[in-house]
């Protein structure tokens, strides 16, 4: 059970603070040389998750640091590396001083660039993007971060912000108390999270570019889980200022608090449609866990099937609006689950794990594994439950957001 104040303890076990922020990143700039025109092999494009069948890709010519991101990028994003004789796509170049990367098997969106300006690491991140956007016409997100929380023996902790794949990992936080529940806010290197440091679980909002940081909610009892609406203007979160862990919502001042939900039932998990218009959450209903929604504007919560996926949790909706990730629970085992939000098919299980967030493109999760009873971090390709672990900090790195 998470100590963070919630009944189900599962959005996040609610850890000093010292203002470690990134500087700006020097952008990676790249030339196109030289484009070959080849048959385009088409991609397949049904969606199903966790049946599709990966995109063959070979590599060549890349070794030690630029190999691996490229393989872990590709492989989390759908792709298979194989031999050469086996691939559909083929990419080749070096990495003698800088990047250079070439994409074969793609026609008219084969391409040769070289990339500089940034270390070995950051360059390929930069190449495996261009690679999955001339595939898949998606943006990649080899360039994307995530706040995770990394926890202590004691069971105190930090926020981290890291690289989607867990490297390059800072403490944004020195609270040497409990934290949980970190939240990106669209468009800005910001964070909220909850914390102890005041001996309350309060929630914080945290500037990562400047440092600076306040406390946003801090009434009595429980304040926790927050979720910024799309737009930026507007917060969920979990209070339990009126008796019982229930839906709130306010604007991003904190102005104009609003109890959204009025139940006895432990409310937990808010999440935002990508419209806005809509927050998902956790709750029981006849004393079993549900998912369900409800308008951002207040009136009658809906309830969401999620058949076969019994007592579900941490809701996440994705980016393109199309699927909303949970975790189920079953007896001792949790699952990371997808459905489609119209709910038009069941819900489909995918690996063991909780607390998963979708990336920016919609179909990359990043949640929580257990290794020797211990969570670490993994990346999860949603089509074809593809997944490998991140690089983890401490070994109880947990609750990942990515930012959007």
């Amino acid at each position: 059970m998470s100590p963070e104040g919630t009944a189900d303890g599962r959005c996040g076990a609610l850890q000093k603070w010292r203002p470690s922020f990134f500087g700006a990143l020097t952008a990676v700039a790249f030339f196109a040389l030289t484009a070959s025109a080849q048959n385009v092999i088409p991609v397949n494009p049904t969606i199903n998750p966790g049946f599709m069948p990966p995109i063959p890709i070979s590599i060549e010519g890349f070794s030690g640091e630029a190999l691996s991101v490229l393989e872990f990028d590709l492989y989390v994003q759908g792709f298979s590396i194989v031999p050469a004789g086996q691939s559909q796509y083929h990419i080749s170049g070096s990495d003698d001083g800088n990047v250079v990367g070439r994409l074969s098997g793609s026609g008219p969106r084969d391409f040769s660039r070289s990339y500089t300006g940034a270390n070995i690491r950051r360059e390929a991140h930069a190449f495996a993007d261009d690679v999955v956007q001339a595939v898949t016409n998606k943006k990649g997100i080899g360039q994307t971060k995530i706040a995770f929380k990394s926890e202590q023996s004691d069971g105190n902790g930090e926020i981290y912000v890291a690289d989607f794949d867990g490297h390059d990992a800072q403490a944004v936080t020195a609270d040497s108390a409990i934290v949980a529940s970190p939240a990106w806010v669209p468009g800005r290197f910001a964070l909220y999270y909850t914390s102890y440091k005041l001996g309350n679980p309060d929630i914080f909002y945290s500037d990562l570019s400047t440092g600076r940081r306040r406390v946003f909610a801090a009434y009595g009892g429980l304040n926790t889980s927050a979720a910024v609406s799309p737009n930026g203007d507007k917060v969920a979160m979990v209070l339990s200022r009126s008796g019982d862990p229930n839906i709130w919502v306010c604007n991003a001042d904190g102005s104009g608090l609003r109890q959204l939900t009025h139940t006895h039932a432990d409310d937990s998990c808010p999440c935002w449609s990508p419209d806005g218009q809509w927050i998902c959450y956790a709750t029981k209903i006849h004393s079993r866990r549900r998912l369900a929604k409800i308008s951002v504007d207040g009136g009658e919560p809906v309830p969401l099937r999620t058949n076969g996926a019994p007592d579900p949790t941490e809701p996440d909706w994705s980016p393109d609006g199309k699927w909303i990730a949970f975790c189920s629970q079953s007896g001792d085992f949790f699952n990371i689950c997808v459905m489609p939000t119209d709910e038009s098919t069941d819900p489909i299980v995918l690996v063991s794990g909780e607390h998963p967030s979708w990336s920016p493109n919609s179909r990359t999760l990043v949640y929580n594994d257990l290794v020797h009873y211990r969570p670490i971090l993994s990346v999860l390709d949603v089509f074809t439950k593809q997944h490998k672990y991140a690089h983890n900090v401490t070994g109880e790195d947990s609750e990942a957001s990515w930012e959007k």
